[in-house]
């Protein structure tokens, strides 16, 4: 694909969005981060009388990594790679424009999915694993889980799980809390009850979800990344999308690959 063909596809998506999705990212003053409508029962389904989508490739188990903290912020500083994480809502259009941008350079990433996101899209999780890349949980309505009640929570992490269970045999590779870098250790107890070894934070914040612009999240990344890092970024914004090819290259010119959070820390 020509330079011209690529800024069509990004522009195309852009104007898909702006024309009534919902691109939301991991902002800690919403309490949904899902890309779904939400229902007073609880998630809608993601559609009556559809044909539910086949399910995804089996995902990875969620991943151990022996003498590494409960809470992981990045990988080996020693080696060459690097991983790119992506709050997984928003408009369905811009996040397989992303996976396809990253599929073109080589590179693999880890989504954290939103759970009522999966509910109104549930294709995404096959599409995510069907690109070699890895799939966790952002919790299921992005609410402020530091801030829950343990009940709340759990259930907050345990009903993502088995959304991700249903869609992929799996509960998925990581577990990353929602609206905070950081687990409390209530919420870290909680993740581990429910079958994750660790909680996935980072330590290069894109601030994409403010939609300051490709080159602004272009150059937040590429100004703090190196060997190691877990990079946080969002799915569902076109400033993302047409961001992510010059971080690629820049990457590139680093000696830095960008891999799944699983073979970084593994």
């Amino acid at each position: 694909m020509t330079s011209l063909d690529r800024r069509s596809v990004l522009r195309a998506a852009a104007s898909a969005a702006a024309a009534g999705a919902l691109a939301t990212g991991c902002d800690p003053h919403r309490d949904e981060d899902t890309g779904a409508v939400p229902s007073e029962g609880g998630p809608r389904p993601s559609g009556a009388g559809h044909v539910p989508p086949a399910p995804a490739r089996a995902a990875r188990p969620p991943t151990r990594a022996p003498g590494l903290p409960v809470q992981i912020d990045h990988g080996p500083r020693t080696g060459k790679a690097v991983a790119l994480t992506f709050h997984g809502a928003g408009d369905p259009k811009l996040a397989t424009a992303l996976l396809a941008e990253a599929e073109r350079a080589g590179a693999r990433v880890t989504v954290l999915a939103v759970g009522t996101w999966l509910d109104a899209h549930p294709a995404m999780a096959r599409r995510i694993l069907d690109g070699g890349h890895e799939l966790g949980n952002h919790t299921l309505h992005h609410r402020n889980i530091d801030a829950l009640p343990a009940a709340e929570a759990y259930a907050e992490i345990t009903g993502c799980a088995d959304r991700l269970r249903k869609l992929t045999g799996t509960i998925g590779s990581w577990f990353r809390p929602s609206q905070t870098r950081r687990a409390t250790d209530l919420v870290a107890g909680l993740a581990r009850k429910a079958g994750y070894p660790h909680v996935l934070s980072y330590d290069v914040d894109s601030l994409d979800a403010d939609d300051p612009g490709a080159p602004a999240v272009q150059r937040t990344v590429l100004d703090s990344v190196g060997p190691g890092s877990v990079v946080s970024l969002h799915l569902g914004h076109a400033g993302t999308v047409a961001a992510l090819p010059p971080i690629l290259d820049g990457l590139r010119r680093r000696g830095l690959r960008a891999v799944t959070t699983t073979e970084l820390v593994t």
